[in-house]
């Protein structure tokens, strides 16, 4: 189970901003308004045995001045948002409109310190994932709405006593995992190259214009935020990081295939499939109950131009594969991830274009009280390049999350320390459930024992 909280200090608060730049005003999408009842991202790097000849402040001098020029290239995170009202001829409120006043306000940097907390006791292989790291992320239980009077991005670094954490708090109603990623990594490239090098990948703003619509503000038929937004919080949730090795993913994917007599089944449907199944057995529902599996997919490479992979905003959709939990679990591994391979595959720009033109046509934003029970919900991607976010410190140990946008049923990917092939899985599930999915056979078949012990050997011989 979960352990009890240690001691975490905060020792100082700042702001950091970028270089003076001219005012701008950047309208949102309907991608972004859809985000502004969740939580903001919280995503972040467990780093081991740094160099010892950095100290702690000389770390802390370099993340903020190497943050300060990020934010000129990623400057709506420098940002607050702000709310006008429309009215009619009897100045009746009639609706609202969201954006983000571009001001260089800045972001947020906390120094914290935990050293009475190991890197070991982060990694925690074996165990829950701890009750502490949500410590290690400002701006905790914040939804994307308060960017208004809250920084749109915040960074905590942690000290830990073998080691750090840096945590960000990502306002969701400005990017996706794809934008933050990108900046994280952007972020540590400036840091690694003392900000000399070009950019490896720029960040791509105001392309909005490709998926057929102007930069015109969207009006929200909505008299006060009040009237869509809500503050979700979960039951009690266990959470746990399970492994999958690049040799137990290729063995799965191979199994699904041969069971569907097909080769079309890729990797990340057959392990949703096999997730699908494992949750929906613990929750010993009746067979006739419909039971759902969504995946977070972006649009970007799937609209038609497509939209730039480095582009900055929001650009996901949950896509969706319901039936029975009868017919799921009655049928094999492969009918399930066949069914998952087809709904992505059936995810194209007439699809997004549909979805698009039904949200501008009644606009809302997402609620995490509406996620079916019944259902599993994959989020973030295997494919973002979580280990490359290099600070002139080599590989990080591992990634945590805090606790935002977390539900029974929630499940976030992440690519393994091995590298492309191999996957880790955060889940999280009400404590029976988890308990089950712990003994599940079809589940514990295809798991692997943590490398993150094996990791830390080698990060303990990087400076030795």
């Amino acid at each position: 189970m979960a352990s009890p909280a240690p001691p975490i200090h905060h020792l100082s608060t700042c702001t950091v901003k970028p270089s003076p730049l001219p005012p701008k005003h950047c309208h949102l999408t309907p991608w972004d308004l859809a985000m502004f009842s969740a939580h903001y991202i919280q995503k972040g790097l467990l780093f081991a045995n740094l160099p010892p000849s950095l100290s702690t402040n000389q770390i802390i001098d370099h993340l903020k001045s190497s943050l300060s020029t990020a934010l000129l290239h990623f400057y709506p995170l420098a940002g607050r948002f702000v709310t006008e009202e429309a009215y009619d001829e009897n100045q009746k409120v009639t609706g609202i409109f969201w954006s983000i006043d571009c001001n260089g306000e800045g972001a947020e940097f906390i120094h914290a310190i935990a050293d009475k907390i190991t890197v070991s006791d982060v990694l925690s292989p074996s165990d829950d994932v701890p009750s502490f790291i949500r410590s290690f992320f400002p701006l905790d239980s914040a939804i994307n709405h308060d960017g208004h009077t809250q920084p749109l991005l915040a960074v905590q670094l942690t000290e830990l006593s073998d080691g750090i954490f840096i945590g960000c708090s990502f306002n969701h109603a400005i990017g996706d995992g794809t934008s933050y990623w990108n900046f994280f990594n952007t972020w540590a490239q400036i840091a690694r190259t003392k900000g000399v090098a070009p950019l490896s990948r720029p960040p791509v703003h105001n392309s909005w214009f490709i998926v057929g619509y102007d930069t015109a503000p969207i009006k929200l038929p909505f008299s006060h935020p009040d009237d869509l937004l809500e503050r979700f919080s979960p039951p009690p949730l266990r959470e746990k990081i399970f492994h999958f090795s690049v040799q137990s993913i290729a063995q799965l994917k191979a199994k699904a295939n041969q069971e569907c007599s097909t080769n079309s089944i890729s990797s990340f449907p057959a392990l949703a499939a096999l997730v699908w199944r494992s949750i929906t057995r613990t929750r010993n529902v009746p067979a006739d109950q419909k039971a759902s599996c969504r995946l977070s997919d972006q649009n970007r490479a799937r609209l038609s131009p497509p939209l730039s992979p480095d582009y900055f905003g929001n650009s996901i959709y949950a896509i969706i594969a319901t039936t029975t939990v009868g017919d799921l679990l009655n049928h094999d591994l492969g009918w399930a991830a066949w069914l998952l391979n087809r709904t992505v595959a059936d995810h194209n720009d007439c699809t997004i274009r549909g979805r698009l033109r039904e949200w501008m046509a009644r606009p809302m934003v997402y609620q995490l009280t509406g996620f079916d029970r019944f259902s599993v919900m994959m989020g973030s991607s295997p494919r973002f390049d979580v280990y490359g976010c290099d600070f002139e410190w080599g590989k990080a140990v591992a990634a945590r999350s805090g606790s935002a946008n977390k539900f029974d049923g929630k499940v976030t990917s992440y690519l393994g320390w091995e590298g492309p092939g191999s996957v880790d899985l955060e889940v999280c599930l009400v404590p029976e459930s988890m308990s089950a999915l712990e003994s599940d056979e079809e589940f514990r078949s295809v798991v692997c024992p943590s490398l993150e012990l094996e990791v830390l050997v080698r990060a303990n011989n990087r400076y030795s």
